[in-house]
């Protein structure tokens, strides 16, 4: 592991300090990795250099809304290869919470949760992306697509 030695401000140090106790890091390296990793992830987005990622589309919605919940559930079922998971909770008499999770082309897991939190009725939608290093493979007998993470 290479050691780097930086200079802040005292304001900036103690609220550094401040972060890594709030947050419960172990210590300000461990803080400082996960800055500098966020930091090029968001990076890599703005580019566009990144071509594979997984994402948690969150949203609020109004399952009195006409037609909503089929509409949601289409566009999962249309995007069937890349959708993960979904979980779906009842806050009230009027409003769900679902989250989403997306696995794949960059541009495609962007298309779906643009597609799903566009939708009228859905409120509160945010869209957390991941970039990952990704590729598909062949295995077994049947040949089926999977995806492996490479490091």
């Amino acid at each position: 592991m290479r050691r780097l030695t930086i200079s802040v401000d005292e304001e900036l140090a103690d609220s550094f300090d401040a972060l890594v106790t709030r947050k419960g890091y172990l210590n300000r390296s461990e803080a400082f990795r996960d800055l500098v990793r966020k930091a090029l992830d968001e990076a890599e987005l703005v580019v566009g250099h990144v071509q594979w990622c997984v994402a948690t589309v969150s949203y609020v919605y109004d399952h009195h809304e006409r037609q909503l919940s089929n509409r949601l559930a289409k566009i999962q079922h249309d995007h069937h290869d890349l959708t993960v998971t979904s979980q779906h909770i009842h806050l009230d008499h009027d409003h769900c919470l679902e989250t989403v999770i997306l696995k794949g082309k960059m541009a495609e897991v962007r298309a779906c949760a643009d597609g799903i939190i566009s939708q009228t009725g859905v409120r509160h939608g945010h869209v957390h992306v991941v970039p990952v290093d990704m590729r598909y493979e062949k295995h077994g007998q049947t040949g089926h697509l999977h995806t492996h993470p490479h490091r």
